[in-house]
């Protein structure tokens, strides 16, 4: 009953994906630090107004309301010892579901702002999202942020995730918490093609977030990039990032699922004594025209003695190419790829985009006396852009966990639905 239910609800999206693809047009492409920001055009008039449906133009700042909504689907077929390591079931799942607003103050030096409340379905709760104050300051070549927002560790973890090229993040940045409260500034320089971010981080405001296992982190990445002119012409990023954070009261469950969100996890360190944990990863990055390729790597060592200072390794590398022409834009100042825009959307009779994406990813939590297990899987994905607003992935993945003494494989078969404002 609850696998029918959940097909229902899917078919029904469906069915209300072209009233969700008139609605409106994304407009300028969100940043994933400060996230999609209205601005008014050259002639509005001081006086408010609504420009459009969503977007009112005030005598003190602009306003503009998005949200997003993921809804997916999992199956597995395991083979004999996966059964025996762990139980599968297949699922419909609400991701999430979110609500945001934006705007521009109206002061002579730019000042944004944007505030994020998000219902996450693996946790059934609602929490608030990026949310804070961005200070433009050329006179120091950048930005700084202040509020909630991404520590900026990894291109991948920084990118908006309704605009990864995958269902999930890759599992060796699960690690990482996908939220701080604190300051973050952010630099470039056009000339030299250099681009960098700095952040401190507490947890005044989260101590009791489920995102929230550090006290205090320091964060930084710093990226050049070798061929740049241009956000949709050939790019090669080069990066790297740094973080060291102490560990909110001295323990630590570091754990990941299978980059399967509806599924439990399969690598699991338990809880463990751990001061502090300092983290490095590299980046490389190549897109020319619809293809791209990109890998991460990361090592995250643990301060804890007694357990021998384990260091946990893992990260991605893929490929992708859309079938359809449409170019993933990449961002210098911010050292992110985003949304891709869609040439002829389905709504409007056209094919929408197709891209295809290859990943291989592993994270692997046994070392010193630790033993979380390590999983590893390959995964091809299809992603269906069938309008700006509205995508359908399916995913294919093949993985083998080895924990307990035993090696199992794991066919996953995914699908969601992404609806986006």
């Amino acid at each position: 009953m609850k696998g029918r239910r959940g097909l229902a609800g899917l078919l029904l999206l469906l069915i209300l994906a072209p009233f969700f693809s008139s609605a409106q047009d994304p407009g300028t492409i969100p940043d994933g630090t400060q996230g999609e920001v209205f601005k008014p055009k050259p002639d509005s008039a001081s006086t408010s107004k609504y420009v459009r449906w969503n977007e009112f133009d005030g005598p003190l700042t602009t306003l503009k309301f998005g949200g997003g909504f993921l809804y997916e689907y999992a199956a597995y077929s395991q083979d004999d010892v996966s059964k025996q390591q762990i139980a599968l079931e297949p699922a419909f799942k609400l991701r999430d579901f979110r609500v945001t607003m934006s705007g521009k103050f109206k002061f002579e030096k730019e000042v944004t702002w944007k505030l994020g409340i998000m219902y996450d379905g693996s946790t059934s709760s609602w929490f608030m999202r990026e949310t804070g104050v961005m200070f433009d300051l050329p006179e120091i070549s950048g930005k700084v942020f202040v509020g909630r927002t991404k520590e900026g560790y990894s291109l991948h973890k920084v990118m908006n995730g309704y605009s990864i090229w995958t269902m999930e993040r890759d599992m060796a940045i699960d690690i990482i918490p996908i939220l701080a409260d604190g300051i973050k500034y952010l630099g470039y320089l056009p000339k030299q093609r250099l681009l960098w971010n700095v952040g401190y981080f507490g947890d005044w405001l989260s101590h009791n977030q489920s995102f929230s296992t550090y006290s205090s982190t320091i964060a930084a990445r710093v990226g050049f990039l070798p061929v740049y002119s241009s956000a949709l012409k050939p790019v090669l990023h080069i990066g790297v990032s740094f973080r060291h954070g102490v560990v909110e009261d001295g323990t630590l469950l570091v754990r990941s699922r299978p980059e399967a969100n509806p599924a439990p996890y399969f690598i699991d360190t338990k809880k463990f004594s751990v001061k502090s944990s300092d983290h490095f990863a590299g980046e490389l990055y190549y897109r020319n025209g619809p293809f791209i390729f990109g890998t991460e790597w990361n090592s995250h060592m643990m301060n804890s003695p007694e357990n021998d200072n384990p260091v946990f390794t893992g990260g991605e590398v893929f490929i992708g190419y859309t079938f359809t022409g449409e170019v993933k834009p990449y961002f210098a100042d911010l050292g992110i790829f985003s949304f891709i825009k869609v040439k002829r959307p389905v709504f409007k009779g056209g094919p929408g985009a197709w891209e295809l994406v290859v990943r291989y990813s592993k994270l692997d939590l046994d070392d010193g006396k630790i033993s979380g297990g390590t999983f590893w899987r390959i995964t091809p994905n299809l992603n269906w852009y069938m309008s700006d607003n509205v995508h359908l992935f399916l995913a294919y993945g093949y993985g083998k966990l080895n924990r307990y003494g035993l090696e199992g494989a794991t066919q996953f078969f995914q699908t969601r639905i992404l609806f986006m404002l």
